[in-house]
């Protein structure tokens, strides 16, 4: 989608208008009637295309418009197949019963959130995906947590904060490359001038979480009782890491998603084999659609283990699709065209640019629950701005960064926060207020403009 698929020219006032509606209508929908997101989300498209044949367009234009915001997401949508045949292959293997069997040895004495945070900070850097970050080793420390009676809703913040921190900072990371390679930023220069509100966000968060996390003591009959019935009625082994391994290292290596996730996938399905004599095909086939069913006499067991599947998935998918459908509706009609450009006119020193730069990508991951677009949309939008106020590049990169990519998960509707919600089985409004680092790093890096620490006005 780009600014030139307006079909309407709107005032400011009637964009306004119409976005402040359509808030209102998802907000209230889903945080006062507690519904899911899509009927909000429906009646949000309803009332746009009523709209816009009002305004002349047709419904063949605008049934046009509604397909092409959903097409922006078809890459995610078949991520989103592969990563629930992931978690349940996973399963089946004992890939995420070693993960978590060895967390429990490994993090036995450190505080948990904090083990979570760091743990998927360094993951997340390595494989430059929160989404594979979340999916796996996240879903491990969910199920610690539940062994440990610990706060599910800090433990999911913990989780989403260090993936997107390392999907932030990764050199292998489709935003950091996107947000770097779009406006002329080095790689590496790009991820070195992160740095000045990546550190003080991590060591802020990582004292957050310290001071959250539950003492060792707590529950430490249930974690034993928990441990022995994971050894024994799952398949514990370093063959069972296998899976994980060939994710990392493919993904280190730059090979994209969906052959990274299919290779680890088939590890995982060979491995179940191995270990499971009972397996059949048709069993297995049964586990990648519909989900891994732990069947066990700890019950708690059977509850964390029971997950995945393409079938899991289709909620997250049907939500992303209506949601980047309304993205592209908002596009056709105009609205988002006339809010950018009338923002454009208050940019007259380098704290407004930085401000308007980082609400703008906000809005863009709140209207559109998509982060690619937020960082390309407002990227395009006020690059000229930066270079009159003769700002770097770099500067303009690392601001599109801390409010486009760490936001996404931030969105009920958000192609993210839809995906983590799913994954794992944390509602985006619980985790929210303990996503720490990605609360910190919109206010760290107005905090950094504002005293012009680590801002430069020539490229270096």
């Amino acid at each position: 989608m780009q600014l030139a698929d307006a079909k309407i020219k709107l005032t400011t006032m009637e964009a306004s208008i119409l976005i402040l509606l359509i808030l209102g209508i998802i907000s209230s929908g889903i945080i006062f009637l507690g519904v899911v997101p899509h009927l909000p989300i429906i009646m949000s498209i309803v009332l746009l295309m009523v709209y816009g044949r009002r305004k002349g367009l047709s419904f063949e234009e605008l049934e046009g418009g509604l397909i092409k915001g959903a097409t922006t997401g078809l890459g995610a949508v078949y991520i989103f197949f592969f990563i629930g045949m992931l978690i349940s292959s996973w399963m089946a293997s004992g890939t995420i019963p070693t993960l978590m069997y060895g967390g429990f040895k490994l993090f036995s004495g450190t505080p948990i959130y904090l083990a979570a945070f760091i743990i998927c900070s360094v993951l997340g850097i390595s494989i430059g995906s929160a989404f594979t970050t979340a999916a796996t080793i996240g879903v491990a420390f969910l199920g610690m947590a539940a062994a440990m009676d610990a706060s599910l809703a800090i433990m999911a913040g913990a989780v989403v904060s260090g993936a997107f921190l390392g999907d932030k900072m990764s050199p292998v990371s489709d935003t950091t490359n996107l947000a770097s390679g779009t406006f002329g930023v080095s790689l590496f220069e790009h991820i070195k001038n992160m740095l000045w509100t990546t550190v003080p966000g991590f060591i802020i968060s990582a004292i957050l979480f310290w001071i959250l996390s539950p003492g060792t003591e707590t529950k430490t009959g249930e974690i034993k009782n928990f441990i022995q019935a994971l050894q024994a009625e799952t398949s514990i082994g370093w063959t069972s890491l296998i899976p994980f391994i060939l994710v990392t290292v493919f993904a280190i290596r730059k090979v994209s998603a969906i052959p990274t996730l299919s290779v680890s996938i088939l590890s995982a399905v060979a491995i179940s084999f191995m270990n499971t004599k009972e397996m059949t095909l048709a069993k297995m086939s049964s586990i990648l659609f519909s989900g891994f069913v732990m069947e066990s006499d700890f019950e708690q067991l059977n509850t964390i283990l029971s997950r995945g599947g393409v079938e899991s998935m289709m909620f997250s998918i049907s939500l992303v699709l209506l949601a980047l459908g309304l993205g592209g509706l908002l596009f056709m009609l105009g609205i988002i065209p006339a809010l950018l450009k009338f923002i454009e006119r208050f940019l007259t020193s380098t704290l407004k640019l930085a401000a308007s730069t980082v609400a703008t990508a906000i809005s863009i991951n709140v209207l559109i629950g998509e982060q690619y677009l937020s960082i390309l949309l407002t990227g395009s939008t006020f690059q000229s701005h930066f270079e009159r106020l003769k700002l770097s590049k770099k500067t303009l990169s690392r601001i599109l960064e801390d409010s486009g990519t760490v936001i996404n998960p931030l969105i009920p509707w958000g192609v993210s926060g839809v995906f983590l919600t799913e994954v794992l089985g944390v509602s985006t409004l619980q985790y929210v207020p303990f996503t720490f680092f990605c609360l910190l790093c919109p206010i760290l890096t107005l905090v950094s403009v504002s005293t012009k620490i680590g801002i430069s006005n020539t490229e270096s």
